[in-house]
Order: C-alpha cells, then structure tokens, then sequence
C-alpha cells in the first residue's frame, strides 16, 4: 500500500512570535517536551517496521520542529528506509542545517516559511543557500501581508529560480484583484490560496490514501476533519481506508486541499507534493482564465464558494 501520513505530535512551543499565529511564543513544559519526543519515537519506530508499505511522511507540527533533536534524527532514520519514498517538514529555518548531511537527500526535503521581522533577512537566506549547497529539496514562502511584499520581493529576486516562491494568504484577509495580482507576479499559484476551495462531497485523497495522525497514533482523514478512522498503531485504521467525499463545506488550507481530486494540484507539484515544489518547469494557468506565458497544457480552473 502507498500511504501518505501528516503526523502532528503534541509538539506546540515555537521560537517565533508572529503575530498572526495563536502559537508564537507558546512553551512547552518538560513534560510535555519528552511526551512528545515519546511519541515521535513511537511513530518512527512504527514506520520502519511497515516494510510491505511505500510511506511518505509529512511533519506539519504546531510549534518549530528542527529545533528539537528527535525531529532532525526521525528525519535522518526515516529518510534512510528502503520503504520511505519522501520525508518532509514545514519549518521556519531558524535551526541549523548541517545534521541534513546525514540524511538521504534525494529523500528529505524541507517546506520552508519566512517570517520578517522574527529573524534577519541574511540569516533566512543563508540557510537557504545551506540547503542548497547540501542538494536538499526545499520550497519557500511567505503569508501575503502588506508588509511582507517587500521583503517578499527582495527574498525571490535573491533565491535561485529553481526555488520555488510560495504565497500562503493571510487567515481571514480578503484580497482586492490588484492586491492578488501583486503577490500573483511572485507565485503564480496564489490564486489557489487565494479563496477557500469548495469540497462538500468533493472526491479527495485523504482517508483513502493520505491520513493524519497525531501523537496517540489516532488516525483521521486529515488535520480540519476531526472523525476519527481508527489507531495506527493496532492497526484498526486500515479498514476505514476507501475513497470518500469530503464532509467539510470548504478547504482552506493547502495541505488539506492540495489533495482534492477536483484540483489538478497532483499535477503541478508531481514528485513534490509534500514539500510543496512544483513539476518544472512550472506550467500553471490561472483560476479564471488567465494564463502566464510560461503555461502550455490546461488544467482545471479554481473552485470557490
């Protein structure tokens, strides 16, 4: 079986304080801390004993992950299992890189945010030129706020082309057309972040072979839909495994919609879905019609309330 699992543990402490995150700042108790380290270990260990499995795994914690020890050694142990075809994380960058030498690099890669304000622009691009220099996959991005579109534009005209610049739209922020063209001049695959995508009933990937599973090994179809599909670890999760509609009215998040069988989003991050890197070269028409120079074959337009 081919199975892509986002794993949340109880992780929740963050050395950022971004105003726009209900977790900036939070720490989390010693308690807390090796309960989560406990729990991580268990998932890993899990995950190498499923060698009939192909698994690719997605770390979306609530806090920063590489900060932690038992975050960076999982990645290296999982990237270094025949089984496991991708391992992941979303990640601020604001830990060191070097453990990444130790990881299989045609298998890990990172989903990189930029947050201004919480770390010095040259310290955030440095680490970028790390991973580069290391051969490790990585995308990178930013939440479309007024005041980050300058640094926005400073940070794409400094990366490589081949580094994929993304745009997350900022929770409950509506975009005139010309604030959407702005931040669509640096991704072109805004426009799917944009607008929260209609989903009731709509064919999706999870719950048939993309899960989510937290710290308890408690299985569901993914983060925003809280029905539980059984344990992973008894193993109960496998027979609620099956193609269904999505019970939500809307999808607002990539790592949630990305995997809407409505999308053609499959398509464009081919390889990358994970770590949230385009196919290249990158082929994108936009929602509504309108179709950069750079796109050559149709894909499906954008679905929005």
């Amino acid at each position: 079986m081919d199975l892509t699992i986002l794993y949340r543990g109880p992780l929740a402490s963050c050395d950022y304080d971004c105003p726009y995150c209900p977790f900036a700042k939070r720490r989390d108790s010693r308690e807390q801390l090796r309960a989560d380290r406990a729990a991580l270990e268990r998932f890993t260990a899990w995950a190498a004993a499923q060698t009939g499995d192909r698994l690719s795994v997605l770390f979306t914690p609530w806090g920063e992950g590489l900060v932690r020890s038992w975050y960076r050694r999982a990645i290296v142990e999982l990237s270094r299992l025949p089984h496991v075809g991708r391992v992941a994380i979303q990640t601020n960058l604001g830990g060191r890189t070097d453990w990444l030498a130790d990881a299989d690099r045609e298998k890990v890669a990172l989903w990189c945010t930029y947050h201004p304000g919480q770390t010095p622009y040259e310290r955030f691009l440095g680490s970028c030129g790390k991973l580069s220099a290391l051969g490790v996959r990585h995308s990178v991005g930013v939440v479309g706020l007024d005041g980050h579109l300058d640094e926005a534009r400073r940070l794409r005209a400094d990366l490589p082309p081949e580094v994929y610049l993304w745009v997350n739209a900022a929770e409950g922020h509506t975009y005139t057309d010309e604030e959407a063209d702005r931040w669509t001049d640096l991704d072109p695959l805004f426009p799917y972040s944009r607008y929260p995508h209609s989903s009731a009933g709509l064919p999706c990937r999870t719950g048939e072979s993309v899960i989510s599973v937290d710290g308890d090994g408690t299985v569901r179809r993914c983060h925003f839909v809280p029905a539980e599909l059984g344990n992973l670890y008894d193993g109960s999760y496998r027979r609620a495994l099956g193609p269904r509609g999505c019970p939500l009215e809307v999808c607002d998040c990539h790592i949630g919609y990305v995997h809407l069988e409505t999308l053609p989003l499959y398509d464009v991050f081919a390889g990358g879905v994970l770590e949230r890197i385009p196919a290249r070269p990158l082929r994108i028409p936009l929602p509504g019609g309108a179709v950069p120079a750079v796109a050559t074959r149709p894909l499906l337009p954008l679905i929005t309330p």
